[in-house]
């Protein structure tokens, strides 16, 4: 593995290699402004306007390049319709293949200048990170305040596609009129059934897709899944040997995250009267609910360690673990326990998996498919905390065999232990694990910084930025390379969560605030609404899971309309606020403040905060996967492991936080439980807005 400088240098273009951005040479400026501001020599002022001259020329000779590629490829295409055209009064098969191959090289070219694009983007995006880094993450927020909204913007020339789109349509149209026009001169029989899209089209909607961060439906599922990409274009397109990937033991993954979710979820309308018949007070559902997530905060960890050396195990213990927990959840009626109620659910807790499901689709699926399992995964997540409910409000029955109860709230427990039980056959027979290998390193932005300052950082060493500046080399960029010693050490990934939380930037730490935030809202809107539906309204758990089951099926659509159409208009970081500000008003509005509580308005609020919850979730996780360090996209300690385990923990205070506040009776409780999620939201949108411009 090699520094980013010196990937960056090796995918250069031969002889394009003058109008890549020079990241070497700013990265020794960086370092030396450093110097001469700890010597005295230099103001921030100073630095802040003489590095942005820099980067505009920088960025300036890029576009203009970008530019005059834009318009040999358009003066190519021109020439190449003039012949088209010509083809349509003298018909030639051989002469349209050949056409066809002149547009297709012309594609190639194209998808050449937009890598070419994109790295520049990427050495962009990295040496804003590095100045900020040692200045105190202040110049990006300057620099794309000052540049990216002005009118004669050049920096919106490397992120956006600037006329990329009208090249690659002329293309794609004329590759396709081709096609329809050889069709028409040949034999209906060498004609396919199916008109493909030609696979050139595809690599050059991909390649524009990954520039300009687009939000189509695929790639913005993809992205809730936060299995993070290597950030340079890479023109082989597979890097996984397609003998690790196998479709059934993808699949198997899937419906161990699609079984989790209903296991989550299918005993929120019946925890209540469940802990009151077990003589504990309602709102120790609570308790019950959360006891689940908490065994997820440990399981989550080992489970992530263990999938670095196998996949099979793993799952095998995941699918006994939670068949135990769901049998003593069930049978906790009859022995009127309490206590092995709880115990069952940290048993469910103790079998998730979901770190191993991520982990597999990263590892082990091809990358022309990943985001289709990216997407999978989420799709499967959603369906589960649908049917979870929807299932629970069916099982609206009651009786014994052989002494054993069978009722609304025995049953999840023993449906889910079948459903286990089935899952763990199926797994034996038909799963294969995959053969490993050995991860010592994660080759991408932050992780090729030096031994020395590497040990600081795991010894937990303060020490101000600018002290330690001298010594550091983020990159390992420099003339001189470290000892074969040194860079093993360098490339390593996070050995602890302290450790990955170091890794990140103010910026981050706040989009991960942002995900506590929307999951201790959601958390306390599904755990409390059978409790606070009973007190209020009177309904039934039929009516409970039907509430339920309805706000779990609006994700998937919500996901669509996002993805394809709003993300599209706007900005992800101006979703995000957005987002937020109506979430805040959905709280706010859930508030008890007229007398008597109506139906309307609980039903009206929870589905305006929990719709917002859910678009506030897929555009801070696109925003995650993009600004977030990809040192962490592997080992043990992950992006995705420290998003699971943000959002756990706020499932967990949120459900302490009902149980705590049901001491205050249950006519408090929607009152009580509200007042954290509105101050949590109001902290998560100034923190939003003080990070507005550094989301980029």
């Amino acid at each position: 593995m090699v520094a980013f400088g010196k990937k960056l240098k090796e995918r250069q273009v031969p002889e394009w290699q003058g109008y890549y951005i020079n990241y070497k040479l700013m990265k020794k400026k960086v370092k030396q402004y450093a110097n001469q501001i700890e010597a005295g020599g230099l103001d921030r002022r100073h630095v802040l306007k003489d590095f942005s001259r820099m980067l505009d020329k920088q960025i300036e000779t890029i576009v203009l390049f970008m530019l005059e590629q834009q318009g040999l490829l358009a003066t190519r295409i021109s020439q190449l319709n003039e012949q088209q055209d010509a083809i349509q009064e003298e018909p030639d098969i051989s002469k349209i293949s050949d056409l066809r191959e002149a547009y297709r090289a012309v594609a190639q070219d194209l998808l050449k200048l937009l890598f070419f694009v994109e790295m520049n983007a990427v050495g962009l995006r990295k040496i804003l990170k590095k100045f900020d880094k040692r200045f105190g993450y202040k110049f990006t927020d300057y620099y794309v305040k000052t540049r990216a909204n002005h009118p004669y913007s050049q920096l919106q020339g490397i992120f956006k596609h600037v006329g990329f789109g009208a090249v690659v349509g002329a293309i794609s149209r004329n590759l396709a009129d081709l096609q329809d026009r050889q069709g028409s001169y040949l034999s209906i029989y060498d004609q396919p059934p199916l008109s493909l899209e030609d696979p050139v089209v595809d690599l050059l909607q991909s390649a524009v897709d990954r520039l300009t961060n687009s939000t189509n439906l695929l790639n913005y599922l993809g992205q809730h899944a936060l299995i993070m990409h290597e950030e340079l274009p890479v023109p082989a397109e597979d890097h996984i040997d397609d003998q690790r990937y196998h479709f059934m033991s993808l699949l198997l993954n899937l419906v161990n995250t699609f079984l989790y979710m209903v296991n989550t979820y299918i005993i929120v309308p019946t925890a209540d009267d469940y802990s009151m018949s077990l003589g504990a007070a309602a709102t120790v559902c609570g308790i019950v609910i959360g006891s689940m997530a908490v065994a997820q905060l440990f399981s989550s960890v080992y489970f992530s360690a263990w999938s670095n050396k196998s996949y099979f195990r793993p799952l095998i213990f995941s699918s006994i673990v939670l068949f135990v927990g769901n049998l003593m959840y069930a049978l906790a009626y009859d022995l009127n326990s309490i206590s092995v109620l709880l115990i069952g659910r940290l048993f469910c807790g103790l079998g998730s998996a979901r770190a191993v499901n991520r982990r597999y689709i990263s590892d082990c699926v091809p990358l022309k498919i990943r985001m289709q399992a990216s997407a999978g995964f989420v799709s499967a997540s959603a369906l589960g905390m649908a049917c979870g409910p929807a299932l629970a409000g069916l099982l609206q029955t009651n009786f014994k065999i052989h002494g054993i109860t069978f009722n609304q709230d025995t049953l999840p427990g023993w449906v889910m232990a079948l459903g286990w039980l089935m899952y763990l056959i199926w797994l034996w027979i038909s799963f294969r694990e995959p053969a490993h290998e050995i991860e010592i390193s994660d080759d991408h932005e932050d992780q090729q910084e030096t031994s020395a300052e590497q040990d600081k950082v795991e010894k937990g060493l303060a020490q101000p930025l600018l002290t330690s500046a001298e010594n550091e080399d983020d990159d390992g960029d420099e003339e001189c390379d470290t000892s074969e010693a040194s860079s093993e050490e360098s490339r390593r990934t996070a050995n602890s969560l302290a450790a990955a939380y170091r890794l990140l930037t103010p910026s981050v730490k706040v989009q991960l605030l942002i995900y506590f935030m929307l999951k201790y809202a959601m958390e306390i809107l599904l755990s409390e609404s059978s409790v606070v539906t009973t007190y209020y309204f009177g309904w039934t758990t039929s009516t409970v899971s039907i509430f339920l089951a309805c706000l779990g099926l609006t994700v998937l659509p919500v996901n669509i309309i996002v993805g394809s159409y709003i993300s599209n208009m706007y900005q992800d970081r101006q979703i995000l606020l957005a987002s937020e500000i109506v979430v805040f008003l959905g709280i706010l509005f859930s508030f008890q403040f007229i007398i008597p509580y109506s139906v309307p308005q609980y039903v009206c609020a929870g589905l305006v905060m929990f719709v917002s919850a859910e678009v506030l979730e897929g555009v801070n996780l696109s925003l995650l996967s993009r600004v977030m360090s990809s040192r962490l996209s592997r080992g043990t300690y992950n992006g995705g492991l420290l998003s699971t385990e943000a959002g756990t923990i706020a499932r967990v205070i949120a459900d302490a936080t009902i149980t705590l506040a049901g001491y205050l009776g249950e006519s408090r409780l929607l009152n009580v439980t509200l007042i954290p999620s509105l101050v949590i939201c109001t902290v998560s949108i100034v923190a939003t807005c003080f990070t507005f411009n550094s989301l980029y």
